[in-house]
């Protein structure tokens, strides 16, 4: 993903944006095509050719997939400088009976910060509804009637404590709550306490409080509020978790993107801080992106998020570059070996070092790690070539099978570098994307393929998500398809947006505290997703220039049976006539129990939103066929998918 310090891409999608809005691409209303496809002949597309990347961007992680619900629960993001920030925590009550303010005075070397309360209430009578802090989660807190959530904290204080820790709405009624109580000798010393909370009302716009009408001294740190109904119990937001696996990705691309980065390498990801008991990582600033993680969503849940989805993970690591600081190559040996311990951590045994610290957190069961990223979007940098080959031959040493994704575009000009594959960012306008359908036509045939690890149509013509960007996409993907010998893997960026922080759009998924919703792109993807594992049927196109079309022959993973699918993209404003022969067809085959599906809307510029989330969503229905003559109307600015039983 490019940061928001513009790329050379990034540039070029905003230069195609202003000078190429949409128009139609053929001249006249002579809008016809026919595909002829061989159905005895064809290629074989990638086992893992459609997947997804997720990058911790748009908050999509923390307080989206992640279901953590308190944001700083540490009270870090406001670093160990004093007077420090507790935002967005606030104090509640009548401020003349407490105060509060950050010490480095935590339990945890890791995470120094902890919040102090100093409240001073004469008696209970005088605070009779308490004085203590709330959370307000991500912009909300989303609390459902009858839901159980696990509220976790850790505690210190001068004397007893009554403590009354409650999800309270916006109204300010309280959804749910529990006391806990304890001597003075028993919280003279750091101690950790957990609750259960079971809520009677529901709110998406709750905040978590502690509170208390009690004269005393209290610490508070690490401070934690998790639903129990999350995926598996593994942490993912149900509802987040279920669009992608509808996706039926076959990688995970993670953590990102220039997550992985950092505008400076003290911020980068660094996968060994972010294991282990979620109290002890240190967290880190997202600079790139502009917010703090408290990296609960780590390196091990990023492996247990693909298995989860039965898919591979792709593990994209630092190389020892930012965007503004490098190390020398000559200096870059421990960041190599960071890797490889990385590795070790995902696929080596049990009885290996960081096999067994994999283990020892729950999951003694390798996971199945084939490819790996050395940096992204680094090609550019002074050191990267150095590092490259650093890290390329301390991981092909250590593990010979595992495939080695370069940053460096090799459809420009030859790597300098080896290579089992690169990867391909584009950010365009849809016309530029639409045209990309011979994009890889000429590329040779030998040597890494690419990874199309980031596309997606952007500026003026996306919007926040429009059915442009998909028609543009459509082809483009196509045009993968197509080249299927050398393109291995492919994937939308960005997967995640919470409405309340659009850091960057347009973005697959919208969501917020407690919707979630798809953009056309998204499921212009679901389309593509029988894709992985198929084959390819050579055809041949003849058609105006607004309309691209190919045949693919595949196992679907809804009956377990044989298709022929044809889709193809009409970006048009006027309808198109659309013919398919087939060559080789079996004469018995039952075409009457064909179907079709539609992606399309009265405006190209149409979007989706938590209003109308399926104002532009996949409409399927029986394909109407008379006797063996294949030929029908596609509707103006339009994807059709044709599933024949083969």
């Amino acid at each position: 993903m490019a940061s928001a310090k513009l790329t050379f891409y990034a540039l070029l999608s905003i230069a195609f944006s202003l000078l190429l809005p949409f128009q139609s691409l053929a001249a006249d209303g002579n809008n016809t095509a026919t595909l002829v496809v061989d159905i005895g002949s064809g290629k074989p597309i990638s086992k893992h050719f459609f997947g997804v990347f997720f990058e911790e961007i748009n908050h999509a992680g923390a307080g989206g997939l992640w279901a953590e619900l308190v944001d700083n629960r540490g009270f870090e993001a406001g670093g160990t400088a004093l007077p420090s920030s507790i935002s967005p925590w606030t104090i509640i009550g009548d401020r003349s009976y407490i105060n509060v303010q950050a010490e480095p005075t935590s339990l945890f070397p890791t995470n120094p910060m902890a919040v102090k309360m100093d409240i001073h209430c004469p008696s209970p009578a005088t605070c009779p509804n308490g004085v203590g802090l709330s959370n307000p989660g991500f912009w909300g807190m989303n609390i459902e009637q009858g839901k159980k959530y696990r509220v976790v904290f850790h505690l210190r204080a001068l004397g007893p404590i009554n403590l009354k820790v409650a999800f309270t709405g916006a109204d300010g009624k309280e959804l749910a709550s529990n006391n806990i109580e304890a001597f003075a000798t028993y919280v003279a010393q750091w101690k950790r306490f957990e609750t259960i909370l079971e809520a009677k009302a529901s709110d998406v716009q709750a905040s978590l409080q502690l509170t208390t009408n009690q004269n005393g001294v209290i610490w508070l740190d690490q401070v934690s509020a998790m639903p129990l109904d999350t995926y598996k119990g593994h942490g993912f937001r149900k509802d987040l978790f279920e669009m992608v696996a509808d996706l039926k990705p076959r990688f995970l691309r993670f953590p990102g993107g220039c997550y992985v980065e950092g505008d400076y390498l003290r911020n980068a990801f660094r996968w060994r801080d972010t294991i282990g008991p979620w109290e002890k990582r240190p967290g880190h600033l997202n600079d790139v992106w502009g917010y703090w993680v408290d990296d609960g969503f780590g390196y091990l849940e990023f492996l247990q998020l693909s298995e989860d989805l039965g898919t591979t993970p792709i593990w994209v690591f630092n190389n020892g570059i930012s965007h503004h600081d490098e190390v020398d190559t000559s200096d870059v040996d421990p960041m190599v070996q960071e890797a490889l311990d990385g590795i070790e951590f995902a696929r080596g045994p049990t009885t290996s070092r960081w096999g067994a610290v994999r283990a020892s957190l729950g999951h003694p069961k390798p996971f199945d790690m084939q490819y790996v990223s050395i940096g992204n979007e680094d090609c550019d940098k002074k050191n990267y070539q150095g590092n490259y080959l650093k890290f390329y031959n301390a991981i092909k040493h250590a593990y010979p099978d595992m495939q080695i994704i370069s940053n460096c575009d090799a459809t420009d000009k030859p790597l300098k570098h080896p290579a089992d594959l690169y990867d391909f960012h584009r950010y365009l306008s849809a016309k530029t994307f639409f045209s990309m359908y011979t994009k890889f036509d000429n590329v040779p045939r030998s040597g890494p393929k690419a990874f199309v690890s980031e596309y997606a149509v952007t500026g003026k013509d996306a919007g926040s998500g429009s059915l442009l960007s998909a028609l543009g996409e459509a082809a483009f993907l196509m045009g993968l398809e197509k080249n299927s010998e050398v393109v291995e893997l492919v994937s939308y960026a960005p997967l995640f947006v919470h409405t309340n922080d659009r850091r960057w759009m347009p973005d697959a998924i919208v969501f917020n505290s407690h919707q979630s919703y798809g953009t056309p792109s998204y499921y212009l993807q679901k389309l593509f997703s029988e894709s992985s594992g198929a084959t390819y049927l050579n055809s041949t196109l003849q058609a105006s220039s607004s309309v691209v079309a190919s045949a693919i022959a595949y196992t679907s993973s809804v009956d377990n049976k044989s298709y022929i699918r044809v889709k193809v993209v009409n970006f048009n404003d006027n309808p198109a006539t659309f013919k398919i022969t087939f060559n080789g067809l079996d004469a018995n085959a039952k075409l009457s129990k064909a179907t079709k599906t539609v992606l399309t809307s009265p405006n190209v510029k149409d979007e989706n939103s938590f209003k109308e989330p399926s104002k532009i969503t996949l409409v399927q229905s029986p394909l109407e066929i008379a006797g063996k003559d294949l030929t029908f109307k596609l509707p103006p600015n339009s994807v059709t998918a044709f599933d024949f039983p083969k």
